[in-house]
């Protein structure tokens, strides 16, 4: 089997606060496709994320670091500006279930807008990983349940320590 065109940019966005298997399973797949992808943690503090940027990033890093034509980046502002000026040329998505996609046609339709060279890739969910959300994890976790198998073991103790109850 060929390899990826050589010339195939691709940013994989998002929040990833905090990142889940599923996103882990779409950064697997996604590269393998491109020859490049940049998973790319949108700075949107209207969020109030649970983990800063720079956390998010860390944890990013330390689970693709197997993978290497993956990086990992940050920005703010329009998607398309941040993929011009890293010279990309496909944006990768998850589809979780029908709802997101409804939501991810508006956004990759105002993309194309744009900048009309810009293409978007959807990727369904695995089946193993369609239920997960990084704020049902976060749920989940605050209710003191088990998210083993849902995120990195990284990812779980930095989830079980920020929700730790503090010993009287």
């Amino acid at each position: 089997m060929a390899g990826p065109p050589l010339n195939l940019v691709a940013i994989y966005p998002g929040s990833f606060d905090p990142i889940t298997n599923g996103h882990l399973d779409l950064i697997s797949r996604g590269s393998r496709l491109v020859s490049r992808l940049i998973v790319a943690v949108l700075r949107n503090e209207d969020k109030r994320p649970l983990f800063s940027v720079e956390e998010r990033m860390e944890m990013l890093r330390e689970a693709v670091g197997d993978y290497a034509n993956v990086e990992v980046s940050s920005f703010d502002g329009l998607l398309v500006d941040f993929a011009a000026a890293q010279g990309a040329n496909l944006i990768i998505r998850g589809i979780r279930a029908i709802s997101d996609y409804e939501h991810e046609l508006q956004m990759a339709l105002m993309n194309r807008r744009l900048r009309p060279e810009l293409e978007t890739a959807f990727l369904m969910a695995g089946e193993a990983y369609s239920f997960i959300s990084s704020r049902l994890v976060k749920q989940v976790v605050a209710l003191g349940g088990d998210v083993t198998g849902l995120v990195p073991p990284l990812v779980a103790a930095r989830l079980k320590g920020r929700y730790a109850v503090p010993t009287a």
